[in-house]
């Protein structure tokens, strides 16, 4: 253990940036409390010009509700889930499934999706949410809880690159990734639809976050499946539908949108 700590104390000090940017700055953003003050300083300057105005409802401070960072010039948004799922919706609603089981992704997409059709959402925790075309089943990725071949319309988005981590206190494996592809391809029906996304570019693990996986690993993984499509969102954010996997092979932090499908010879 002490050997293991010194290592560890040594590549710090040798990667300082990285130390304060993934170890110290999510439990103690220093910059994001500097910055605070000058905005709460603004917060409380508004609280009185509004206080001030003559028609302005009475204002208390037990039911004050400083929100410091809203005040921005362009909108915020995960580049990721936001392009995964317009790109996975429009395709599973061309595909006209009756039904469709989604393992794990956001549970957003996975709420509009019930709107168009019955979704059973299928994840490691359980979801309470209550809506009349929501079936939420507890289940792990590596053992899912359906027969050989029976689903038609499937969906996993942003999720198998964290299998075998630990993050979401799963057991630790380092065949966590291609385990999930397994059992995500012994699911799936004949003729069956599989939209799939993971986080690609060089391949490496940053523990206990994600895997990141060139698009090449993840085919291979579905090697008995017929890939239909490949899009990318790549590091500056932008979506490029029908890309060539090699186009985003160098990202840094990519994401890739597979469309594969259980062809029927």
């Amino acid at each position: 253990m002490r050997r293991y700590l010194l290592e560890k104390m040594d590549a710090f000090a040798r990667n300082p940036r990285h130390l304060w940017q993934y170890w110290i700055n999510p439990i103690f953003p220093i910059h994001r409390v500097g910055t605070s003050v000058r905005l709460y300083i603004r917060f409380l300057k508004t609280w009185s010009r509004y206080k001030s105005l003559a028609t302005s409802e009475p204002l208390s401070f037990r039911d004050s509700y400083p929100c410091l960072f809203d005040d921005v010039d362009t909108t915020p948004f995960d580049p990721h889930y936001f392009y995964q799922a317009v790109w996975a919706m429009e395709r599973i609603v061309h595909c006209a499934a009756k039904e469709h089981v989604d393992i794990g992704s956001d549970i957003k997409f996975v709420g509009m999706l019930t709107v168009q059709l019955p979704v059973t959402f299928v994840d490691i925790q359980s979801l309470n949410a209550k809506l009349s075309r929501l079936t939420s089943v507890v289940g792990n990725i590596v053992a899912l809880p359906f027969a050989d071949g029976s689903v038609n319309s499937l969906s996993c988005l942003h999720v198998a690159e964290h299998v075998g981590l630990g993050r979401y206190g799963d057991q630790l494996d380092p065949a966590g990734t291609r385990r999930a592809c397994a059992e995500l391809t012994r699911v799936l029906a004949p003729n069956g639809n599989l939209f799939f996304s993971v986080p690609v570019g060089h391949s490496r693990v940053c523990f206990n976050a994600h895997r990141i996986h060139t698009p090449r690993q993840i085919i291979d993984y579905f090697e008995t499946l017929n890939l239909l499509e490949f899009s990318a969102v790549d590091d500056r954010g932008e979506v490029w539908i029908n890309a060539q996997p090699e186009r985003v092979e160098s990202c840094n932090y990519g994401c890739g949108l597979f469309w594969f499908r259980r062809e029927v010879h």
